[in-house]
This record gives C-alpha cells, structure tokens and sequence, in this order.
C-alpha cells in the first residue's frame, strides 16, 4: 500500500505539490443515494413540494459544491472543470433517489473530490428540502465508481 500523500516526512499535513506531474484529462464519477419514506419520493416525483423541485434544485447545488470543493475540503487544489454533471434519479422500487456526479478537467491533479462532494451536497440538499416531512431519510453507498488519467490511470468499482 502507498504511503498518505497529504503529510510531508515529519507527518505534517500538507498540499501535495503537483507541479511535475503532467496534465492529463483526469475524470471521475461518484454515485449515492438517499432513501426515504414511499410518500415523501412521490411527493418529490409528482412535483408537489411547496419548495419546489427537489431534484433540480439539488441538481444545482451539486454542481455549485464540485466548483467549490476546495474552500470546503482543507488540502484539495483549486481546479478549472471542463465538464460536470450531476444526475438525480427516482427509483421508485427502493424508495430512494440515486446520484451520479461525473466530473472532468485537464489537469495535473484528479477530481474524485469533487464528484464525491457533488453527491454529497446534492443528496444533502434533498434531506434539507424534504426533512419536514420525513426526517428518517438515510443517505448511503455514496462512494466512486471510476477514475481516469494521470500516471496510474484507469480505477473501476467491480
């Protein structure tokens, strides 16, 4: 196993320094999803919530929290995204909604951060507009499912 890259030899954290490291297109998918009651999916579903559409509005705030990730997670580099979007699906039969966040830039530093924080806060702002009417929702298997570029690659989730 790699040693931490975010501590430099006196174990102190630090910015990894990517200068030397090439610029590749670097991309990442992350994926998760929140579970709730079967009313408080249909009420979402149907467009009945009197904040408005959840799934558009967390589709957003998805999109602002990848451009933002660094002010949010202490050690992550600021980078310029090429591509991101965020999906947010109803699955009806598990009473849940999933997320996938793809995220893409050319750069010297990938972007699972981003991904990852994009499902994150989408599924975040799902509880927020719903929790008045169901405050049990569980967000779960929030995790990524593939990286690509820079020197090691490809990564896939089995």
């Amino acid at each position: 196993m790699n040693s931490l890259t975010h501590f430099n030899q006196a174990g102190e954290a630090h910015m990894v320094d990517v200068g030397e490291k090439a610029s590749t297109v670097r991309l990442a998918i992350a994926e998760g999803m929140i579970t709730m009651q079967p009313e408080t999916l249909s009420l979402i579903m149907e467009g009945g919530h009197k904040k408005g559409d959840v799934l558009a509005i967390a589709r957003i705030a998805g999109i602002m929290a990848a451009k933002k990730t660094s002010d949010l997670i202490p050690l992550c580099h600021p980078l310029m995204l090429s591509h991101l979007s965020v999906d947010l699906t109803p699955l009806p039969d598990k009473g849940a909604v999933h997320c996938q966040a793809t995220v893409k830039t050319t750069g010297q530093t990938g972007v699972e951060m981003e991904a990852l924080t994009a499902v994150q806060i989408a599924l975040l702002t799902v509880y927020d507009m719903c929790k008045a009417v169901d405050r049990g929702m569980t967000m779960e298997s929030v995790r990524l499912k593939k990286k690509a570029g820079g020197k090691s690659g490809i990564w896939e989730r089995n």
